[in-house]
């Protein structure tokens, strides 16, 4: 009796230019936005916005340098697709303290509106990035098989 070959089914995206637009626009706007964001907060200026936020904060200047060193490898971090999750995280994490920074210490609310925007653009660009079209690897591609 004769084996019947293997039967594999392999579902495979095709990448148009509009998927490649779509994908990697956001992803550069909010990487360059943080990218500006923190290399803003080296500024040494005690005139500076950054400095007298930072002094309003309470935990001295080594946390506006922090602060921006994290912005700056978040937004790197945020453009290779092998460390997508991780710079979206370190991001995220800014953005959070932000906010808490602007209800509780400056106890301005509405100053909270932005980072938290900033931080839906994190999510929104991290998802897509993710789960969004074209994103699944090879290795994820499914497969069937008969014998």
């Amino acid at each position: 009796m004769q084996s019947m070959p293997d039967l594999k089914l392999v579902v495979e995206e095709k990448r148009g230019a509009i998927d490649v637009f779509t994908l990697w626009l956001p992803r550069i706007g909010v990487a360059s936005a943080f990218l500006f964001i923190g290399i803003t907060k080296f500024n040494n200026d005690p005139r500076g916005e950054w400095f007298k936020i930072f002094e309003q904060i309470g935990l001295g200047q080594w946390f506006r340098y922090f602060t921006g060193a994290m912005q700056v490898t978040g937004a790197i971090l945020l453009l290779p697709r092998w460390t997508l999750t991780i710079g979206a995280a370190m991001l995220a994490c800014t953005m959070v303290g932000a906010i808490f920074v602007d209800i509780f210490v400056a106890h301005a609310i509405g100053y909270a509106f932005l980072p938290l925007v900033l931080l839906g653009m994190i999510v929104a660009v991290w998802f897509a990035g993710r789960f969004g079209a074209g994103s699944a690897a090879p290795s994820d591609q499914s497969s069937f098989s008969r014998s």
